[in-house]
C-alpha cells in the first residue's frame, strides 16, 4: 500500500506542482481526474480568484484535489479563512514557518503538507504536525532553496530522518525519475515544469514554446539576496547578471526585479523581460500534452522502468 496514494485518496502517487501563474482549475481538475492529485497555485490569485478557482474545480472534477499557498502571501488569514469556509480538504504549504498555519488547518480536519529545501526543515515541519512533505532538490524550477542540495542527496537524507510521507521534487519529468525517486525513499512525486508545459495549463503559449526550447544549461538558480529563483536565460536573466558585476545592495536587485515580473513572462508571455520560472528538467520536454496524456505516459513508462531494473539483477 502507497503512503501517498492513501492519504490522499488518488490512484497515482503523482501529484502537480502548484505553481504561479500556470496551476488554475483547469490543470488541477485535470490531472485529478486522470488519477493524480491536482493543486490550485494560489500565489498568484487574490482572494476572491482564489475562491472562484477552488469552485470551478469542484464542479469539474469529483475527484481529491488541493490548494498550494505560499505564507508569504500578504492576505494569508483571509485566504485560510477563504479554504476552510471553501472545505477544502489538502493544502500544501511553503515559504513559511509550518508552525504558524499548521495547527489551525489540522483543527479543521485539513490534511496539510510542507514543501521543504533541507533535512532541517523537513524535522521542522514534521514537528509542527504535518501530514507529509515535500522535499524539493534545487534542481526545481521558481522558487528554490539556497544550499543547492541536489534530489538525488537531499530525499536519501530526509528518509533516514523523517517517518512522514516524503514527496520528491525537483527534476522528475517522467516515469524514470518517478522510480528513481521512490527508490531513494519518496512515497511519492511532484511534478511542476512537466505540467507548466500541458495542454490546461494557464501559462502563455509563447512561455510553454519556451520550455520546450530550453536546452541543458539553459536555466540557473539566481537572485539568493532575495529568493532564491530558478530563471531560463533571456534578457531579463542577463539583466541580473550585469547588476551582480557592480556589486549591487538588495536594494538594487530588488529594483530590476520590480513587481509582476513572473506574471509578464510565464502568463503574458513576455520572453524577453519577464521571470521564465522553469526546472532543469525542462531539457526533457519536447511536446505540449494534455495532464491525462502526462499522467498516462509517466505510469507506463514507471512500470516499464521497474522491470528493467528487476531485470539488472
Amino acid at each position: 500500500m502507497n503512503r501517498i496514494t492513501t492519504l490522499f485518496d488518488i490512484q497515482y502517487p503523482i501529484i502537480q506542482a502548484g505553481m504561479v501563474w500556470v496551476s488554475g482549475y483547469k490543470l488541477a481538475s485535470a490531472v485529478s481526474n486522470a488519477g493524480g492529485l491536482g493543486l490550485i497555485g494560489a500565489g498568484s490569485m487574490y482572494p476572491e480568484v482564489l475562491r472562484e478557482h477552488i469552485q470551478k474545480c469542484k464542479k469539474a472534477t469529483s475527484k481529491p484535489f488541493g490548494v498550494n499557498i505560499p505564507m508569504l502571501y500578504p492576505n494569508i488569514q483571509e485566504i485560510m479563512q477563504l479554504i476552510v469556509e471553501e472545505g477544502v480538504n489538502i493544502v500544501f504549504t511553503s515559504a513559511g514557518n509550518p508552525m504558524t498555519w499548521t495547527p489551525y488547518l489540522k483543527e479543521h480536519g485539513i490534511t496539510v503538507v510542507h514543501v521543504v529545501s533541507s533535512t532541517k526543515f523537513a524535522l521542522k515541519a514534521q514537528e509542527a504536525g504535518v501530514d507529509a512533505i515535500v522535499a524539493e532538490g534545487f534542481e526545481a524550477g521558481g522558487h528554490n532553496g539556497r544550499d543547492e542540495t541536489t534530489t538525488f542527496t537531499l530525499i536519501p537524507m530526509v528518509k533516514e530522518q523523517i517517518k512522514i510521507p516524503i514527496i520528491a521534487a525537483g527534476g522528475i519529468a517522467n516515469g524514470n525519475g518517478m522510480l528513481a525517486a521512490m527508490i531513494l525513499g519518496a512515497d511519492g512525486v511532484q511534478v511542476g515544469s512537466r505540467f507548466a508545459a500541458s495542454i490546461e495549463s494557464s501559462a502563455h503559449e509563447n512561455f510553454k514554446q519556451a520550455i520546450l526550447n530550453t536546452k541543458e544549461g539553459g536555466t540557473q538558480l539566481t537572485l539568493k539576496e532575495l529568493t532564491p529563483v530558478r530563471l531560463i536565460k533571456n534578457k531579463f536573466f542577463d539583466d541580473i547578471q550585469e547588476l551582480y558585476a557592480k556589486c549591487p545592495t538588495k536594494e538594487d536587485l530588488a529594483a530590476l526585479l520590480g513587481r509582476a515580473r513572473a506574471k509578464r513572462g510565464i502568463f503574458e508571455g513576455d520572453l524577453t523581460e519577464g521571470e521564465l520560472e522553469i526546472g532543469q528538467i525542462a531539457g526533457l520536454i519536447h511536446e505540449i500534452k494534455s495532464a491525462e496524456a502526462i499522467v498516462f505516459d509517466m505510469m507506463q513508462e514507471y512500470q516499464l522502468a521497474k522491470k528493467k531494473v528487476s531485470q539488472i539483477f
